[in-house]
């Protein structure tokens, strides 16, 4: 078996997805950044492609996990801290994966209508990066909660 690259329990997929997580949440600030200097073309191109490299990071490694270590014990066992932040964190995710792609399609693209098109780009935009960092925290302390087991001793 491959160690891990942290001294944790978790297997060296997990870690990789917590670092690349990170790198991604840096980016969108790298990308904030690009937009408040003027340069819009490469903030569209940054932004966009963190979007869409956090949904193919979702649909292969985040919604298997989700699927076969949580969702079978929901609701029953929210309560517990392992569940809970688990499930909060694929919810605030779910939001915030969906706003960065109506983002995208509305400022990047002419697929939906004009009527369905954002008007208030940039208060949409720092919300969603406001909400991506909470989603990052939640991600963070799920992280902690499951592989750091000596954290966690009775």
């Amino acid at each position: 078996m491959i160690e891990a690259f942290f001294e944790t329990a978790a297997p060296r997929a997990a870690d990789f997805v917590l670092v690349l997580e990170i790198a991604m949440g840096i980016g969108l600030l790298v990308g904030a950044r690009l937009a408040r200097k003027g340069r819009f073309r490469q903030h569209a191109w940054c932004q966009s492609a963190i979007v869409l490299l956090n949904l193919a990071v979702v649909a292969v490694m985040m919604i298997p996990s989700f699927r076969v270590h949580v969702l079978p014990r929901v609701p029953a066992k929210l309560g517990k801290a392992y569940y809970g932040l688990a499930t909060t964190h694929a919810a605030l995710g779910t939001v915030a994966e969906l706003a960065g792609l109506y983002i995208l399609l509305s400022a990047g693209t002419s697929v939906l209508p004009e009527r369905l098109r954002i008007t208030n780009y940039k208060a949409w935009m720092r919300g969603v990066v406001v909400l991506w960092w909470a989603v990052l925290l939640f991600g963070l302390a799920t992280y902690t909660r499951w592989y750091v087991p000596h954290l966690f001793r009775k």
